[in-house]
């Protein structure tokens, strides 16, 4: 591909559809700026022998228009000198001058042209490259926060997670057997507190039956 054309696919290219359809944004974005700094390079050096091939076509022009005006010179020494027919001569080889000093000037207002849309295709290349570098940090670390936040979701959804976690339903299942098997054991036995709390609630029920005896002796006594 030459220079020209890479260049205008680039200055024509929409660098979010490029990165869009990769598979790696990051490598993209590296591939592109590296191939923008390329073009550039490139064109920078074209531009330059464009303008060296301009200063060499005006050099021309103006070594064409000199010949003329001598050419003009001549004609008129020989018309003074009653030569006709070299004066004749003479204006002819000074179309001929002048005619070449158009053809190039023509030439030279082509390249003039070519060096204007060149610049500014050169001034739309740096702006999309100024663009690429500018986001190309962030690219990069939102591809590599997108990446982090994959793996952790297939390590997440994976049966490995899933395995470790029937384990713990499994392990939870074994402690709640022992315990029960241990609240069992407990089940009909008293502890020390247990039978002291009865004797406490047996001697308050002796209370109240000595004192139910005494009033009950008192009435009749009353009587």
């Amino acid at each position: 591909m030459g220079v020209f054309s890479r260049f205008t696919d680039i200055i024509n290219s929409n660098i979010n559809n490029l990165l869009d359809k990769a598979e790696d944004p990051a490598k993209m974005v590296r591939l592109i700026i590296q191939e923008m700094e390329d073009t550039l390079v490139e064109v920078r050096s074209s531009s330059a022998k464009t303008l060296a091939d301009k200063k060499e076509i005006s050099r021309q022009v103006s070594r064409f228009e000199n010949e003329a005006q001598q050419w003009q010179e001549k004609a008129e020494l020989a018309l003074n000198k009653g030569r006709e027919d070299l004066a004749r001569a003479a204006l002819m080889e000074k179309k001929k001058a002048a005619d070449n000093a158009q053809s190039l000037l023509e030439e030279l207002s082509h390249v003039d042209d070519h060096i204007a849309k060149l610049q500014g295709e050169i001034s739309q290349l740096q702006d999309k490259l100024a663009d690429a570098k500018a986001r190309q940090k962030a690219i990069i670390m939102r591809e590599k926060t997108a990446s982090s936040r994959l793996k952790v979701k297939k390590n997440i959804s994976s049966d490995r997670v899933n395995d470790a976690l029937s384990k713990f339903d499994r392990y939870e299942r074994k402690i709640d057997d022992i315990e029960a098997q241990v609240e069992s054991h407990d089940l009909g036995s008293k502890s020390l507190a247990d039978e002291i709390a009865e004797l406490e609630a047996d001697e308050k029920i002796d209370d109240e039956l000595a004192q139910l005896k005494a009033k009950m002796t008192s009435d009749k006594k009353k009587k």
